[in-house]
């Protein structure tokens, strides 16, 4: 599997719409913790080595994990400081987008000094070509890669969606704000245009132009698959739905019978092309004059239409028949932890795929099925492992926090006793 192939997030339909969102008073609901977790699930099984990835990639049509979790991450982001700006002000919305964008470049920058020590060692070591073809422009390039990509320019394949992460979070309580005083409309219309401007290429003109002016030395091809005209529209589609839902609105209007309708046509049509063809509509282009112009509609990296009706199809089939599912569902546990350990979860699962294309390289039918097999187990009880961590850090974090609070107020009311004695 060649490296920009790694890169993609394909697996499961993000389903955010078709959990009914709690009231102001829970900012947790298991229903998304759970298919967070899932799609970390086949995110892991698509990105490691083994010969499973290719068959588990993408199993409900031309819809990634990567487009999931983007969305998710921005609903969820948007209700949870949404509640806490009805709490606290704007500038508690601001300071928790800006601390959990920190929160995200560390991780990232600490994947990038793993990867650029670590992994580019046992790479070169073990003439490992789905590593160094990888690190091709830092090993071309060390120190310009090293504080490129810490500025989050220089991007290598698999660990360039945590960036496009940081930039979006940067920018979310701009639009939060301005959504809550003068609407959403216009802040819509503008993030669809820009999706056009995506399907154009515009973004990659504009890199370039830049480039130029400012003596950038990172070539486009290098700063991540990702089109980031294309993917801001998904996350201010979230953005909208979790504003909405952390003001107690519903996510989205209930889809009509004919909507319905519809949206299983192009999700069972999806989904059968999908195991028929294989990962692209069209894997030899040369047996219609139009077939690329349909593998560029379903393109993952721009975002392309037909992808984008596919996942809507898919949203308005959970928006439809999630809650009446959920409620019969017995509640996954596991994929509760991991979902609410996801970006812990997300970055050990990228450093679990770098270490075993240095030991094992990329993918290969000659390997045996029990080496696949034993990476598969191993990664997995490792994520099982940091997200028990993470779950333990958490509360104890939350303990000391409430334990302050609490005698924060013990001393205010002996204050306030005190005065009055006076």
């Amino acid at each position: 599997m060649p490296p920009r192939d790694m890169a993609a997030l394909p697996a499961p339909p993000p389903a955010p719409a078709s959990v009914p969102m709690p009231s102001a008073a829970s900012q947790r609901q298991w229903e998304i913790d759970a298919l967070r977790g899932l799609m970390l699930v086949l995110m892991t099984l698509t990105h490691l080595p083994t010969r499973f990835a290719t068959p588990l990639s993408q199993p409900f049509g031309f819809v990634s994990a990567a487009e999931g979790f983007v969305f998710l991450s921005a609903l969820v982001a948007a209700k949870v400081y949404t509640l806490k700006q009805q709490r606290e002000g704007d500038a508690a919305l601001t300071r928790g987008f800006h601390g959990r964008a920190l929160k995200i470049w560390a991780v990232q920058a600490a994947l990038l000094c793993c990867l650029f020590t670590l992994i580019a060692l046992l790479g070169l070591l073990m003439d490992q070509p789905a590593v160094t073809d990888l690190l091709s422009f830092y090993l071309e390039r060390p120190l310009v890669a090293f504080v490129a990509g810490l500025m989050l320019i220089y991007n290598p394949p698999l660990l360039d969606i945590l960036p496009m992460y940081v930039l979006f979070m940067l920018a979310s309580p701009l639009l939060l704000l301005a959504g809550g005083r003068r609407g959403w409309a216009v802040i819509l219309a503008a993030s669809a245009g820009l999706w056009v401007a995506a399907q154009l290429d515009v973004g990659t003109h504009l890199y370039e132009a830049a480039a130029r002016w400012a003596r950038i030395p990172v070539p486009v091809r290098e700063t991540g698959a990702f089109e980031l005209l294309g993917w801001q529209f998904l996350w201010v589609l979230g953005l909208w739905m979790g504003a909405r839902a952390g003001r107690g609105e519903a996510v989205l209007p209930p889809p009509g019978p004919g909507l319905v309708r519809a949206a299983w046509a192009v999700a069972l049509v999806g989904l059968a092309w999908r195991h028929a063809a294989g990962q692209v509509p069209f894997p030899d282009t040369s047996v219609h004059a139009w077939a690329p112009a349909v593998n560029a509609a379903f393109d993952k990296w721009h975002l392309g239409p037909l992808r984008l009706l596919n996942l809507a199809a898919l949203v308005l089939l959970a928006l439809h028949h999630g809650p009446a599912l959920a409620a019969r569902l017995r509640r996954p546990r596991a994929l509760e932890l991991l979902g609410r350990a996801s970006l812990p979860v997300f970055g050990a699962h990228l450093l679990l795929v770098l270490l075993a294309l240095a030991f094992f390289g990329a993918a290969h039918g000659g390997r045996s099925w029990w080496v696949d097999t034993g990476i598969l187990a191993v990664s997995f009880a490792v994520l099982w492992a940091v997200a028990l961590g993470s779950d333990a850090i958490d509360r104890h974090a939350a303990g000391v926090k409430a334990r302050w609070k609490a005698r924060r107020e013990r001393r205010r009311q002996r204050r306030v006793s005190a005065g009055g004695g006076r």
